[in-house]
């Protein structure tokens, strides 16, 4: 019995090794697998040789004549450092949250309804924190749904009742987007030179399915909303509601010129050689309509005054204007109210 007993410890512990050399085995099969699938991955199942050959042009293709290394324009949204008040290091944020904490908004989005929720709570922020402020808006904007874009003017105007609003169109503000751009406060609305505006009327955003009285009440309620946005930019324009409809019954392009002359925008920012030059415009007392200011005025040359005392070279004393002596006979000072010496000459 001692016998089998032994033959039997003996077989499980060759069993034990047997098993745990099969696991030894099965994991390094792994572990060379996958080695070999990252390698493959890596040289896309080249040679060595290939592999040197390809990295080496990939190499060039990111350099410039120079041998130098490009520098490649970030994939994503740029970040800026910024120093919060009273720290002592700088955090990276982004571009668009470094323009917020100055007030300033760049819409170049179309606005959805997500769009126009993000900026309304950023307008109503910024209002909370400074209600005096004035507050920027830069427009490149490729248009608007008209339900959200409504919840953003009336935002505006709301804000404007506090502090101003300043609107600036960059590129292109398309439908509704040419509206928020108009509704700024007066004096504060502008345009780069290039920039165009289109005035439309807009339909239905997305398909709408229903009953035939639902589809009715749908553009029914279209309808509505296009009629007070029609409202609202005769009031912003000073034309008549009649015109404005007229007008919108196509595409209604304007330039930055003729947007000023319609009345949606004030004045055109020309650039110069240093900052910008605010091209002013007034009222035709014929036609009402706005023309561009020419200054015709004389050319200021200033005022001709030097020293109050003049010296030529080393000279002592006064000189032409000065008080300290007289070059003039008699002693006399040189004054012209001083009529008692050109009296004395003449005599």
């Amino acid at each position: 019995t001692g016998g089998h007993q032994h033959r039997g410890n003996g077989d499980c512990t060759t069993m034990r090794l047997s098993v745990l050399l099969s696991t030894l085995c099965v994991q390094y099969a792994a572990s060379f697998t996958h080695l070999t699938m990252m390698k493959h991955m890596a040289t896309g199942g080249r040679t060595k040789g290939q592999t040197t050959m390809w990295g080496q042009k990939r190499t060039g293709r990111n350099r410039n004549r120079d041998g130098k290394t490009l520098v490649m324009m970030p994939q994503g949204t740029p970040m800026v450092p910024w120093q919060p008040p009273g720290s002592d290091y700088a955090q990276f944020v982004d571009i668009y949250s470094r323009l917020y904490r100055e007030r300033i908004m760049l819409i170049g989005k179309f606005i959805d309804q997500q769009e126009a929720n993000q900026i309304i709570s950023i307008l109503l922020y910024l209002k909370k924190e400074d209600p005096d402020k004035k507050i920027t808006l830069y427009f490149n904007c490729p248009g608007a749904e008209l339900r959200p874009a409504l919840a953003v003017y009336d935002t505006i105007m709301q804000c404007k009742e506090t502090c101003d609003i300043s609107t600036l169109n960059l590129g292109l503000a398309t439908g509704m987007a040419s509206l928020l751009c108009g509704c700024g406060t007066k004096g504060m609305r502008a345009a780069m030179p290039n920039s165009r505006f289109l005035l439309q009327r807009v339909g239905l955003e997305r398909p709408f399915q229903g009953q035939a009285s639902d589809i009715g009440l749908e553009v029914s309620n279209m309808k509505k909303s296009n009629d007070n946005m029609e409202r609202e930019l005769a009031k912003m324009t000073g034309r008549s509601v009649t015109e404005v409809r007229n007008d919108m019954k196509r595409d209604f392009y304007l330039s930055s010129d003729e947007a000023v002359t319609y009345g949606l925008i004030d004045h055109v920012l020309v650039p110069k050689t240093k900052g910008t030059e605010i091209v002013e415009y007034k009222r035709d007392p014929w036609t009402g309509r706005a023309i561009p200011v020419t200054d015709d005025r004389d050319v200021d040359l200033g005022n001709f005054e030097g020293t109050e005392e003049q010296r030529y070279q080393d000279q002592k004393g006064g000189g032409f204007g000065g008080k300290g002596g007289s070059t003039l006979p008699n002693g006399d000072d040189g004054n012209d109210d001083d009529d008692d010496y050109w009296e004395k000459r003449i005599s």
